[in-house]
C-alpha cells in the first residue's frame, strides 16, 4: 500500500493533485483545503489512503494521519463511499468533525453536499460512540491500528471488518509491531 508520497508537485486541479516521486506522478484526491497549500513546483508531502476497486486504484490525500484515519472511519458508515467522506472533510476540519458527530449534530453533517438527514442521521447513529478526545490512530493506545486497518482496507476488506479484526489482534497482541498485526489479522479474516 502506498501510505505518503513525497515530492515535487507537477499539477494542482480543483479535486486532485499529481506529484512526482521517483520518476512517477501519482494523482493524489484531497480535499480544496490541502490543496490550497500546495503549489506547482513545490515539494509536496501527503499521507495517503489507496482505495483498490475492481476497476480502479485511487490514492485519497491528507496532511496528517489523523484526518485520513477519520476518513478511513468515515468509510465504515453504510451508503458513504471516498468522495462523501472527502466532501466532508472539504467542509469540516478533522477535530470539529469528531466534534459534531459526537454532539450528534445533525444539521452541522447536512452542510456536507450529497449527505441528506437520514445519512446524517446514519452517520451520527454509526460514529457517535467512535469519537473521542483522542485520534482513531491510537485508539486503545495501540500506534498501529491506523496503518493495519489502512492496509486492510487496501486489500479489499470493508472499513468494520478491517477495524474488528485489528482490536481483536491488538486486544490479544498488545505488544504487536504493524507487520506482525497485519499478519495476525489477515489469517483471522482468512478463516470468516
Amino acid at each position: 500500500m502506498i501510505a505518503s508520497v513525497r515530492g515535487e508537485v507537477l499539477d494542482v486541479a480543483l479535486d486532485h493533485v499529481v506529484i512526482e516521486a521517483a520518476g512517477v506522478g501519482y494523482k493524489v484526491m484531497a480535499a480544496p483545503s490541502t490543496l490550497a497549500t500546495l503549489r506547482v513546483g513545490n515539494q509536496a508531502w501527503l499521507i495517503t489512503a489507496m482505495m483498490v476497486r475492481e476497476d480502479s486504484m485511487t490514492l485519497y490525500g491528507f496532511p496528517d494521519a489523523d484526518t485520513r484515519d477519520l476518513f478511513l472511519t468515515l468509510l465504515g458508515v453504510s451508503g458513504v463511499g471516498p468522495k462523501i467522506a472527502l466532501a466532508t472533510l472539504a467542509v469540516y476540519d478533522a477535530p470539529t468533525l469528531r466534534q459534531a458527530l459526537a454532539d450528534g449534530d445533525v444539521t452541522a453533517l447536512t452542510r456536507v453536499p450529497g449527505i441528506g438527514k437520514r445519512g446524517a442521521e446514519r452517520m451520527v447513529l454509526e460514529l457517535r460512540d467512535k469519537m473521542g478526545a483522542m485520534p482513531a490512530a491510537t485508539v486503545n493506545g495501540h500506534s498501529v491500528r491506523g496503518p493495519v486497518v489502512e492496509a486492510l482496507v487496501g486489500l479489499g476488506f470493508a472499513v468494520k471488518q478491517a477495524e474488528e479484526a485489528t482490536d481483536k489482534v491488538l486486544a490479544g497482541e498488545p505488544e504487536a509491531s504493524t507487520s506482525n498485526a497485519l499478519r495476525a489479522a489477515l489469517v483471522m479474516l482468512g478463516k470468516k
